[in-house]
């Protein structure tokens, strides 16, 4: 435990302001896009989910990674390129599949240097964002690039890429065909993880936790892909389900009142809902058993429920019981990491 609480420490101490200097390298080309819809809303993809990077930087202290640089560099990038791409799809009142699917080309060429570039807003409504996304695109394939490992986990990491980018683009259609759309998406892919649900599925997929792990696991040339397919057996759908479970958990009444999509509500009972995610909760613990420095992992799943669980949604009187029940599930170092990360947020740091 004593370990996992330094890492927290250098995490703090060191990551999150590596992290923050890329963001405000990032923000600074955002604030020069030509056009006032794209600049707004990438913009705002950084100024509200900043968190998500800063969760996703943990990787940069995976022991068998050597220089922290890239890791932080590649993480920062991909994640700025998702929630950008998120607030696309969600935000400027488009429901065009073909756009969404357009879009998000931009994510599997940013992870594949071998691919050519493409014309990512070909059918979106807006257009010129002064180089904005090809920027972020060519920083993660340099970054990717030039990882010992990376031959082996471009591949895996093409193919998480890819179920996220269909989730992206099926989620954010109409209200009267998203949810067909994605249900029989998810079923037709669900075979191979069974005891879990379409909607668990589909949930799984909407997480970059697994990508990030394996780019950090390609900071070694010698990589067992036995090991690599343990890592995705573990990681999806436990830990990258568990993940985006609570991200929706958290927002269900906001996405109630706005109409938003929202997995959790697919759910028979709020009360079904609570144990499926202490379900998940509890596999994402015992599996991470399964993976090299498993305590390591072990932090990663309490520092998502401190991460989620610590936010003011969660904290609520309507929650507050069922916020609990689920760091009840978790470690001892779940509840001082929910301590710490409360104390982050009254900082203004998260």
């Amino acid at each position: 435990m004593l370990r996992s609480f330094l890492t927290i420490g250098t995490y703090i101490r060191r990551i999150f302001p590596a992290v923050k200097g890329e963001l405000d390298q990032w923000k600074a080309y955002a604030e020069q896009i030509p056009n006032l819809a794209l600049r707004m809303q990438a913009l705002a993809s950084i100024r509200t989910k900043t968190f998500h990077a800063l969760g996703g930087a943990i990787y940069a202290l995976y022991p068998r990674v050597v220089d922290p640089h890239p890791v932080i560099r590649f993480v920062t990038a991909l994640q700025t390129i998702s929630d950008y791409l998120d607030n696309l799809c969600d935000r400027l009142g488009v429901l065009d599949e073909t756009a969404f699917l357009q879009l998000h080309l931009a994510m599997a060429d940013a992870v594949d240097p071998s691919r050519e570039l493409h014309d990512y807003y070909r059918f979106y409504p807006y257009q010129d964002d002064g180089g904005y996304l090809t920027a972020l695109v060519k920083t993660c394939r340099e970054t990717i690039r030039h990882q010992p490992g990376a031959k082996l986990v471009i591949p895996r990491i093409s193919h998480y890429v890819q179920l996220y980018s269909h989730l992206q683009a099926y989620k954010h259609l109409a209200i009267e065909i998203r949810e067909k759309k994605l249900q029989q998406w998810a079923e037709q892919n669900i075979f191979t993880h069974s005891g879990i649900y379409w909607q668990e599925y589909a949930a799984a997929t909407g997480s970059t936790l697994g990508m990030f792990y394996l780019f950090a696991m390609a900071s070694e040339a010698m990589l067992d892909m036995k090991e690599i397919q343990v890592i995705e057996e573990v990681y999806f759908p436990w830990i990258t389900g568990l993940h985006i479970l609570l991200d929706y958990w958290i927002d269900a009444a906001e996405d109630i009142e706005t109409g938003d999509l929202n997995f959790t509500m697919y759910y028979d009972s709020s009360d079904q809902c609570l144990h499926r995610i202490q379900f998940f909760v509890k596999q994402a613990y015992q599996q991470s058993a399964r993976l090299p420095y498993p305590q390591f992992h072990r932090m990663i799943v309490s520092g998502l429920l401190a991460m989620y669980l610590s936010d003011p949604k969660a904290m609520d009187l309507a929650n507050r019981k069922k916020t609990v029940a689920l760091l009840q599930c978790g470690s001892r170092e779940a509840w001082l990491y929910h301590r710490w990360c409360l104390g982050l947020r009254r900082a203004g740091i998260l």
